[in-house]
């Protein structure tokens, strides 16, 4: 039987904080409390799970999400109202662009703890 993931656990300095920048971004619904975790499910069934971090140190994440093309002009408009800086590559070498790989668009915003969110309309091509 394959494996599905279920959840992944987020570190932050601030567990609500950190999802919310995430949901509003998405237009998603307010992170909800599980335990020590701010908790934000994504539409496939897996949970991002915000943790408070103890150590001053948060070692950056990457987390992609593949979405529609409207959800994604939606979330570009969101990230450009707000007047965040964004890139079109993972290095940040091309600020304030999209990109066009592999059929579709896509770009990278850091949230406040410095993890690296990408937002894709077409997942990659693998052979």
């Amino acid at each position: 039987m394959p494996a599905r993931l279920d959840h992944t656990i987020v570190h932050s300095r601030d567990r609500f904080a950190a999802a919310r920048f995430l949901t509003e971004l998405m237009g998603a619904p307010e992170p909800k409390p599980f335990g020590p975790f701010a908790s934000v499910p994504l539409e496939n069934g897996v949970t991002l799970d915000y943790l408070d971090s103890a150590s001053a140190r948060i070692v950056s994440q990457h987390l992609a999400f593949l979405v529609p093309d409207g959800e994604f002009d939606q979330i570009l408009a969101r990230v450009r109202e707000r007047e965040l800086p964004y890139w079109a590559d993972p290095h940040h070498e091309q600020p304030q662009q999209i990109n066009h790989h592999h059929q579709g668009r896509g770009f990278y915003i850091d949230d406040p703890d410095g993890h690296s969110l990408e937002f894709l309309t077409h997942t990659y091509v693998t052979d």
